[in-house]
């Protein structure tokens, strides 16, 4: 009798131990998972809520709330007339900086919202982002910031050529998405240059 019951004790462990180890395991795979997908997205997060697990619930949630939108590529004629507006926007740069940066902000939002993205509420389009575009988020903030520096009329003139470096980042990257990877055609042929300071 008392052999019975060791036996049953002990099946009883291994099968816990059995259960923890397949949910550890599932939990290190779902987390291995957010990391690859999201990339510093995914450390950006934990550090800001100061817990893995509520990280990637945010994670999480932000891959099912992106599942929800219809993201599309955008038709060739549309991508070949924005890359043609960011070429203006650019050259425009040499001329008035801070009507450039203006001008790059809304015509990534103006791209953002042809493929899909809702725009308005800037924390909500970067957790949008976040889910496809997860590698250029810390470009897009900064662009966003300095974006408002230059709305403050504080931004010296290299940080608003920083500004649309940024905005370069992420316009390129919506407009290659779903091309097949044909990025000639959507990148700004040079970068905005240096002036003087017009700060």
């Amino acid at each position: 009798m008392n052999d019975t019951v060791a036996l049953v004790v002990v099946a009883l462990v291994v099968l816990v131990v059995v259960v923890l180890l397949v949910f550890l395991a599932a939990r290190k795979k779902k987390s291995d998972g957010l990391r690859q997908q999201f990339g510093p997205e995914y450390d950006r997060s934990v550090e800001k809520s100061g817990k893995r697990r509520d990280a990637e619930r945010d994670l999480q949630q932000r891959t099912e709330r992106r599942n929800t939108l219809d993201i599309r590529s955008l038709e060739p004629q549309r991508r070949d007339m924005f890359a043609a507006e960011w070429r203006i926007t650019q050259e425009d740069f040499v001329d008035s900086p801070g009507e450039a940066v203006r001008s790059a902000n809304a015509l990534v939002e103006r791209v953002m919202q042809e493929v899909g993205y809702p725009v308005g509420d800037f924390e909500q389009m970067s957790r949008d982002l976040s889910v496809d575009h997860a590698q250029v988020m810390s470009e897009y903030r900064s662009a966003h910031d300095l974006s408002e520096l230059n709305d403050r009329k504080q931004a010296t003139t290299e940080q608003q050529r920083q500004a649309m470096v940024h905005y370069r980042s992420l316009f390129t990257e919506l407009l290659d998405a779903g091309d097949g990877g044909d990025a000639d055609s959507a990148q700004p042929r040079r970068s905005p240059e240096r002036g003087h300071d017009r700060s």
